[in-house]
């Protein structure tokens, strides 16, 4: 199956191998046509991919840096999702192409950190195996893994990630769907050090490590998610947005981003992670009252800026600084 690229997916990369990686999770190994070196990637980064249904998708890269000759992504398949994760499981066939883009990184790993704590929940571990397989080749730094997932059947890349550090360095947890059983964080998170600790998984998870690591300087914590915080929820409703500076407003519905849909309108507005972790998409709120749904605005912060990649209204307008 061939693929038309689109704009934001510029390289059509053709799919060398298929694997399951967990239960629900698939790995997709893409390369050049004709076999020539891929764009050179750093530990974190990810790629937008255009799947066979037509949605554009982001997903972290998961293989060693180092390497020139391939990308491997791994997808989660979402049930209930927008259709995308879907269409990468049922439609996508070794020798297919897809439409991929330029890779970008929101999840950088600091290279001159004193030591790494990694922390992963479920399909979360993506990003932080390629950093964990480019450590490596840094000084050296003692690392921690915690990955943590309902059981082992959903554990992608554990054989892996065993045999990348002994048992002190690698920790893997399940707690089988109990609460009661959750891994308790805070011992690892009490005292601030010079470690940088990473972060990716689901809200819930980024949400308590956020809330554990407020006494820490923020330069040291580092999160990555994969779209939740943009995700529709049941009571979401559309709203109105007018741009300050050309006056143009328009309507945004039930699924789609105020990010998409200012750039629909002719605004250029930048982005990265269009995850609400990166803070690229950082603009000024000059009207109407935002639902946050960033994990980097302060409280103090909120009046005033808003994340347009995956926050919505409260009221009924928003006028931006664009």
């Amino acid at each position: 199956m061939t693929a038309d690229t689109h704009l934001d997916t510029p390289m059509p990369l053709r799919v060398q191998r298929i694997e399951d990686v967990a239960t629900g999770i698939r790995s997709f190994e893409l390369v050049q046509p004709d076999g020539s070196s891929l764009p050179a990637f750093t530990p974190g980064s990810h790629v937008k991919v255009q799947a066979p249904n037509g949605a554009l998708r982001k997903y972290s890269l998961c293989n060693d840096p180092s390497e020139t000759h391939r990308y491997v992504v791994a997808v989660k398949r979402e049930e209930h999702g927008r259709g995308g994760s879907l269409s990468m499981h049922n439609d996508l066939k070794v020798g297919d192409v897809l439409p991929t883009s330029v890779p970008e990184n929101a999840f950088p790993l600091v290279e001159d950190s004193r030591g790494y704590l990694f922390i992963a929940g479920g399909i979360g571990v993506t990003p932080i195996l390629s950093m964990i397989r480019s450590i490596g080749e840094l000084a050296p730094a003692p690392w921690k893994l915690i990955y943590l997932t309902r059981s082992p059947e959903f554990a992608a890349f554990a054989d892996e990630l065993r045999q990348a550090g002994d048992a002190r360095a690698v920790r893997i947890h399940h707690d089988h769907g109990d609460p009661a059983k959750a891994f308790d964080l805070w011992p690892l998170l009490e005292k601030p050090n010079s470690a940088h600790v990473y972060c990716c998984g689901p809200r819930p998870l980024m949400d308590a490590v956020r809330d554990m690591t407020g006494h820490w300087s923020p330069q040291y914590v580092h999160f990555e998610s994969f779209n939740e915080g943009g995700s529709p929820k049941p009571d979401d409703k559309p709203f109105t947005v007018r741009l300050a500076r050309t006056g143009v407003e328009f309507e945004v519905p039930v699924g789609k981003s105020i990010l998409d849909s200012v750039r629909e309108h002719g605004c250029a507005a930048p982005s990265s992670c269009e995850s609400g972790t990166c803070g690229t998409c950082r603009t000024g709120l000059l009207e109407g009252t935002a639902d946050h749904r960033d994990m980097v605005l302060l409280d103090d912060e909120m009046d005033r800026q808003i994340m347009i990649c995956v926050s919505r209204a409260k009221s009924e307008r928003l006028v931006p600084d664009l």
